[in-house]
């Protein structure tokens, strides 16, 4: 947790604090190499979100069959139309849920480890499996299918990549104090308390979780840990999110929509076609495969990919960022990746029972995130070789002397040192320009945030020509409304009702250039392109005010 970028935590936060340093040229290759990683990484996650609250519901609602068997066969459908709610109620907020987390989060954990130590306290012989020699003779007597089991057991250590990618909204020391007074003497607990009924009722091994509790206790139990999946399905949707503003911002996603759930809390965010997409993955992942014992074997893979790539990065971060060693930084991460590799190889065991499914998952995300960070930067190279800068612009201008009318035009533009196409268009059809001229460049930052007095710069040009520069980091969503009502204050005066904001509408037309991968993702890129949120839309722009142009473009 110490390798965070200004409090955030998270694979792709890693790779932006790693892409903040200056590369040499000699270096581009270890560049990409991080990119690449760090993309594999965030598409696993997706993986992992599409899963845990699938598992999460799935074995909660399956403590009904330890009640009595007929009641096990609601388990999919009560699954189900769990999942749907807590779906369905994400785009109200999760601000007024959130005041009830911590408490039956709380009571969770307090409530396992009671079970736990009730039945240490019967079997106390458990407390010898502290011993790693146990666990070296089990790896001696059964071999290989040692690690059939080994895959299993780090569903035991899931949600460690969710406390880190969560840094940002608890903080550093809160997530420490959290686990280390709380959740893992609670968890240490209530499995060495599993052991102990095991050890003496080897019949309670098929749901030893459930068979902790007394009978009378189990309604409320089954109640409380369905809560408590809710609760952590919650935070695996919100991380998504937060992962889905970062991708945009960092430019590997298409503009999507965020909407702000909370006027007090930045962090708060609802995107509903994430939202979509991974109730649709939930949901299929249930009815493939049906037990969260089977779905188990799809969890491990995607967890596991995720820890190794996270390892992978600290090890650039501890040479390039504390300049540590090579060897020290190998010696402590190599520990990890031990540990790792071993979980890792465990759960590739499990590809034919259904570690195939978060992979499938997270190849058509890391193939949509590659495909639109190449696209893009092959479309703005496109734009900008060979455009007119705006000093040739504004001279140009002066000598030509257009018709001016009254009023403020804003054109946005990518490249704030070229003429926007945009603006050129306007000028070539509508043969005038209004008195004062804005060309706004909103800039993504590799920082989670930009300071307020550092993120707009206002450059006045000359002949009512103006640039402004807005920096955001990619926990930030820009509002261009804001923006101008800065530039207001700071001299461009223009009431909203003589404001205009022009944007561009391209067209791409893929050509036949190319091998036969790179058409075909040419036609994803502009697939993406087109179902992209308006930038209108993803700008906060007043729909009256704005006037788009279109253009094609062959790429």
């Amino acid at each position: 947790m110490r390798a965070d970028n200004r409090g955030e935590g998270g694979i792709l936060a890693l790779v932006a604090l790693i892409l903040q340093r200056k590369h040499r040229d000699s270096e581009r290759m270890v560049k990409s190499a991080v990119i690449v990683i760090g993309l594999v990484g965030a598409a696993l996650l997706y993986g992992d979100g599409a899963i845990t609250p699938a598992i999460s519901v799935l074995s909660a609602t399956e403590g009904l069959a330890v009640i009595t068997p007929w009641l096990g066969k609601l388990a999919v459908p009560l699954t189900i139309g769990i999942i749907l709610a807590l779906f369905a109620m994400q785009k109200h907020g999760t601000a007024g849920v959130g005041r009830i987390f911590g408490p039956v989060t709380l009571l969770w954990f307090v409530t396992i480890g009671a079970l736990g130590a009730v039945e240490i306290f019967r079997e106390p012989e458990i407390l010898l499996a502290v011993n790693p020699w146990y666990g070296v003779k089990f790896f001696q007597i059964h071999g290989t299918h040692s690690l059939v089991v080994l895959g299993a057991v780090v569903l035991a250590v899931t949600g460690a990549e969710a406390l880190y990618a969560d840094m940002g909204h608890f903080g550093r020391r809160a997530i420490r104090l959290a686990f280390f007074c709380v959740v893992l003497p609670s968890l240490l607990l209530n499995y060495f308390g599993q052991g102990g009924l095991i050890l003496h009722d080897p019949s309670a091994a098929h749901n030893p979780f459930y068979l902790l509790a007394p009978r009378v206790l189990l309604y409320p139990l089954i109640a409380l840990a369905t809560a408590a999946a809710i609760i952590a399905s919650q935070a695996m949707i919100s991380g998504a999110f937060s992962l889905t503003m970062q991708c945009v911002q960092l430019g590997y996603s298409p503009r999507v929509t965020i909407k702000h759930t909370s006027e007090s809390e930045a962090g708060q965010i609802y995107i509903p076609e994430v939202n979509a997409a991974l109730a649709v993955g939930c949901i299929m992942a249930v009815l493939l495969f049906k037990t969260s014992t089977a779905l188990g074997a799809a969890y491990g893979i995607a967890v596991t990919g995720t820890f190794l790539m996270t390892t992978v990065l600290l090890f650039v971060v501890a040479t390039t960022w504390w300049n540590w060693s090579v060897w020290k930084a190998g010696a402590i991460t190599g520990v990890f990746l031990v540990i790792d590799l071993a979980f890792f190889g465990a759960n590739v065991l499990k590809i034919p029972q259904g570690g195939w499914f978060p992979l499938v998952i997270a190849a058509i995300i890391f193939t949509g995130m590659t495909t639109w960070a190449r696209g893009r930067a092959l479309l703005m190279e496109k734009q900008s070789t060979g455009g007119l800068t705006m000093e040739e612009f504004i001279e140009s201008i002066s000598r030509k002397q257009p018709a001016r009318v009254a009023g403020l035009a804003v054109f946005l533009a990518r490249d704030p040192s070229k003429v926007p196409s945009v603006l050129l268009h306007h000028l070539k059809h509508n043969k005038v320009l209004h008195q004062k001229v804005v060309i706004l460049s909103v800039l993504s930052e590799e920082v989670p945030t930009v300071p307020p007095d550092e993120r707009i710069k206002i450059e006045p040009l000359r002949d009512g020509f103006y640039r402004i520069l807005a920096r955001y980091g990619f926990m930030e969503t820009p509002n261009v409304r804001e923006i101008m009502e800065y530039a207001s204050k700071s001299g461009i005066h223009a009431s909203p009702a003589e404001t205009s904001y022009y944007l561009g509408r391209e067209e791409l037309i893929p050509s036949k250039d190319g091998s036969i991968v790179w058409r075909w993702r040419k036609k994803l890129f502009r697939f993406m392109s087109r179902n992209a949120t308006s930038p209108a839309r993803y700008f906060g722009l007043p729909p009256n005010r704005v006037v788009e142009l279109g253009a094609q473009i062959e790429f």
